[in-house]
């Protein structure tokens, strides 16, 4: 099969896009262009094993199959536009590139605070140069840390910072609880409490005002007035999506890249999007777009994609994935199979006790669509026993119930 694919984004979703195109029969060039100078690695270990010291940087890089070692790589390189109507693609060097086929999967960058005050001592946590500086940072003796935000990186950042010793280590959040959007109060408020009896401490309920300091923040200022000192900062509040390179071909780049069922962009049978930064209607729960960032959405998405893309999609139920992660902090983990965030409203302990290892499920209109486990390993294999349950579930479009 005869042409060219770009590949917009050389993280796991890129990798994964070039890899699956080549399992659907494209034997035509493909080029997977990147603005980071790395070649793909594992994100999900940069805010635990990695910062932690216990992972080298080295380790993180992925091995591409044999099936893509032909693929072309332009690393170090960003997409500054796009024209779709014309297929090509402008590179930051000037250059453009001619595609007859594009595969979106340009990914997140961390959201900054927009606060007054010294930028030095402020960090966030998404490339291996974020972690290797940070880690810098957070092992210099009597590190006073303020991490920013009570999601998924603030929380693992706050273990890590814990095991590492440093001095003092607080999590501020506007939000009541740490992790109650994807959790609910149940299994966050529990969460709360194993990061406290290990030394974290909580401020909840403000947000940040300002960073004191001169040429380096030595202090955090809230909306209420507090005051935290700071040694180090980090900032997780969220991410943006990579689209700006899109403008101007008419597209919804609302929250991500909108796409159809079948993940193509703007109703063009030439343009996918794979990974966190598309925006898809998952027809296992309902017709609403939605972003997932979680780990396994980059290689599900790319394999239903590259189908799309090379063979089309008259064969194919609409993309339908089971949502995965899982999140190592302390000496526990969290892991979730499914969409606890659209069960909130009716949350049961399945298994265990919220006093040791529990399995929590979540509930929406009465079946179970997401469980959590939180815990040790028992936990953990638990919430794996009713992945299969989850499966089985039929998956729901529009139009009603696909077997």
């Amino acid at each position: 099969m005869s042409g060219h694919i770009v590949v917009a984004g050389a993280s796991l979703g890129g990798l994964r896009a070039a890899e699956q195109l080549r399992a659907a029969g494209w034997t035509g060039g493909i080029t997977v262009i990147g603005d980071e100078p790395h070649p793909p690695y594992n994100r999900p270990p940069l805010s635990k094993e990695v910062l932690a010291g216990k992972a080298s940087f080295a380790s993180l890089a992925f091995t591409p199959k044999a099936s893509a070692t032909d693929v072309r790589w332009r690393l170090g390189t960003r997409i500054v536009s796009a024209r779709l109507a014309g297929r090509t693609v402008e590179l930051d060097d000037g250059s453009v590139l001619s595609y007859d086929r594009l595969v979106v999967a340009t990914g997140m960058r961390p959201r900054r605070l927009p606060c007054p005050g010294p930028v030095a001592g402020r960090h966030t946590v998404r490339t291996i140069d974020d972690a290797q500086v940070l880690r810098g940072e957070l092992t210099r003796p009597g590190a006073r840390v303020v991490v920013v935000g009570a999601g998924f990186i603030g929380c693992e950042v706050a273990a890590t910072a814990v095991g590492l010793g440093a001095a003092e280590v607080t999590v501020v959040d506007p939000l009541p609880l740490p992790m109650i959007g994807p959790l609910g109060e149940l299994l966050a408020r529990e969460l709360r409490g194993r990061h406290e009896r290990r030394g974290v401490r909580f401020v909840l309920g403000a947000g940040v005002a300002g960073f004191e300091g001169g040429d380096r923040v030595t202090g955090v200022v809230l909306t209420d007035g507090t005051a935290l000192p700071a040694d180090v900062v980090v900032e997780s509040v969220g991410s943006v999506a990579n689209t700006e390179w899109l403008d101007g071909n008419g597209l919804d780049l609302g929250d991500g890249v909108l796409t159809d069922e079948h993940l193509r962009v703007g109703g063009r049978p030439d343009v996918v999007a794979v990974g966190d930064v598309a925006r898809f209607p998952n027809a296992r729960y309902d017709g609403v777009p939605r972003r997932v960032e979680h780990w396994s959405v980059p290689t599900d998405s790319a394999k239903h994609a590259a189908k799309v893309l090379v063979a089309g999609d008259a064969r194919l139920r609409p993309f339908a994935p089971l949502p995965t992660f899982w999140s190592d902090q302390h000496d526990f983990r969290l892991q979730s199979f499914g969409a606890p965030g659209l069960g909130l409203g009716d949350v049961r302990v399945l298994d265990g006790d919220l006093a040791g290892d529990v399995l929590v499920g979540y509930h929406r209109d009465g079946p179970l669509v997401g469980v959590v486990a939180l815990g040790g390993p028992s936990a953990a294999r638990a919430a794996a026993r009713y992945r299969a349950d989850l499966l089985k579930q039929p998956a729901l479009t529009a139009q009603g119930a696909l077997s």
